[in-house]
């Protein structure tokens, strides 16, 4: 699907971009990869190990309108992610996020459509789903972004869809690196906020897999869901410093016990696959049969009240996956 393509990703420099890329490269040969980013020293970094002859680094704030729409010129695929991630930050500083992970998203929307993209796909987060704190706000709005631009592309090819997953192990920000940063310092105890708290865990380069897959499957509107598995933070803690006690420091300002992927207020619109859930959009205009999707899965509707929350999983990870998982 991508040989001969371009394929642009935005953020391209974080965790996300780097496995993206290096997959990429050793499953297809395309034509060119355009890594859009703000961040010239990462960037650099980057271009001494991904510097294939397809390679393109364009320095650029999804914020420019004008900046992303000569990045996209000839483009066929997208993947948008960049966005400001850090919770706590985005309480402090509410309108710079607002300004990347809402404003950046329509225009990430608009220079697709103007350059005639074939495909988009946005990466989510469960904080999305029923959000209580602002960053999981403006990517739901984001999300909302992303499935509705479907409505404005009349008879262009343009099509959008989202793809949400959970935490995703050992990426920057998770707290693996600073379980294990506490470790090395010697640490006698590791701070949980709450011993009943789990996350939905998933390996980044299934994660990549599934943004590739879903490439396939969309036919736009659709959040793309993984079914993945749980942990709770206790067998974190065991499973990276073993019989080292925790000290349980309370909940944060805007966290969650459980994290929610598939909210039960949209159950209506929520179909089951046999490795995926898919949200509907709440406006089609396209009339689409999201039952079956382009690679000829079929999909069935969930029952009434359903919800797919880190606590309700039926699959939860051992201190002994969760140790293997986590070198």
């Amino acid at each position: 699907m991508f040989d001969g393509k371009t394929i642009l990703i935005t953020g391209g420099t974080g965790s996300f971009g780097k496995k993206f890329i290096e997959i990429l490269l050793s499953k297809y040969s395309p034509k060119k990869v355009i890594v859009y980013s703000r961040d010239e020293l990462k960037q650099f970094e980057m271009q001494q190990v991904f510097n294939a002859p397809c390679m393109r680094y364009f320095i650029g704030d999804v914020r420019d309108e004008k900046r992303i729409s000569m990045a996209m010129y000839k483009v066929d695929y997208v993947v948008h992610a960049a966005a400001l991630k850090q919770v706590p930050a985005a309480e402090y500083n509410p309108m710079e996020c607002i300004k990347t992970n809402i404003n950046g998203a329509q225009n990430v929307i608009n220079a697709a459509i103007a350059s005639g993209v074939k495909k988009v796909i946005a990466l989510s987060t469960d904080k999305a789903a029923n959000p209580i704190n602002l960053y999981g706000a403006t990517k739901l709005a984001s999300d909302k972004l992303f499935t509705a631009a479907n409505n404005l592309v009349g008879d262009r090819e343009t099509r959008f869809a989202v793809v949400r997953y959970g935490n995703v192990v050992g990426s920057r920000g998770s707290v693996v690196p600073f379980f294990k940063k506490l470790i090395a310092e010697g640490a006698t105890e590791i701070p949980v906020t709450d011993p009943r708290m789990t996350r939905f865990w998933l390996k980044l380069e299934d994660g990549v897999e599934f943004v590739l897959k879903n490439f396939e499957r969309m036919q736009g509107g659709e959040i793309f869901i993984p079914k993945i598995p749980s942990m709770r933070i206790t067998d974190l803690a065991e499973a990276i410093a073993p019989n080292v006690p925790i000290k349980v420091i309370g909940i944060r300002p805007g966290e969650k016990l459980h994290e929610v992927m598939c909210p039960s207020d949209l159950y209506y619109d929520t179909l089951e696959f046999h490795d995926h859930f898919v949200i509907k959009p709440s406006t089609d205009v396209q009339k689409m049969d999201y039952t079956r999707n382009a690679l000829g899965e079929e999909g069935h509707p969930v029952s009434d009240g359903f919800d797919y929350n880190s606590g309700n999983n039926p699959h939860f990870l051992t201190v002994k996956e969760l140790r293997e998982m986590n070198p």
